[in-house]
């Protein structure tokens, strides 16, 4: 029997709605899952460290195998344009809006639609607002552990203002 050739450049472009679900729908529970566990319930603060540590180790995971054949980055700069278009495409389906840095190791990358946020609430409401940092803190991890994995030591945080608009602040550490 003759072996089929399918094309998977047609396949990796398009972007199937089952998928996306299926990650929206994974994410989600993670973070139920991880404040179920929370037991640091004080003052209305919540434990999210093993929700931003589970998002380090996928982060790290995933940058291997997405820098597998590419070259050694030139400076700490490219790295971050790296993390903004390729990196954010593979996991998001599209690029980061705006990246801006002071040059001296602190960036912030803006999401003017970020995806785990697009159907929390739109931008005329700030009902859920108090409730994003529960959806970034995996995403932050993300970040931390794919900077940690190119050499960079970072602390990530972000912000949001009006969803699903969101800020991820990238500080790195100079040793």
């Amino acid at each position: 029997m003759k072996q089929q050739v399918i094309d998977t450049k047609t396949i990796s472009g398009s972007t199937g709605e089952a998928d996306e679900c299926l990650f929206e729908y994974l994410h989600a529970e993670i973070v139920n899952y991880v404040l179920s566990l929370s037991l640091d319930t004080k003052e209305g603060k919540e434990d999210l460290s093993r929700l931003e540590w589970m998002g380090f180790s996928v982060g790290y995971k995933i940058i291997e195998r997405l820098t597998r054949e590419w070259s050694r980055f030139k400076d700490e700069l490219d790295m971050i344009k790296f993390i903004c278009t390729d990196f954010w495409c593979s996991l998001y389906h599209k690029q980061i809006d705006n990246l801006r840095t002071n040059h001296h190791g602190v960036y912030v990358l803006q999401d003017n639609s970020f995806r785990l946020l697009d159907k929390v609430g739109t931008s005329n409401t700030k009902q859920y607002l108090p409730e994003s940092p529960r959806l970034l803190a995996f995403t932050c991890g993300l970040l931390r552990g794919s900077l940690a994995n190119l050499g960079i030591v970072s602390t990530v945080t972000a912000e949001t203002s009006a969803l699903p608009s969101c800020k991820f602040h990238v500080q790195v550490q100079r040793i």
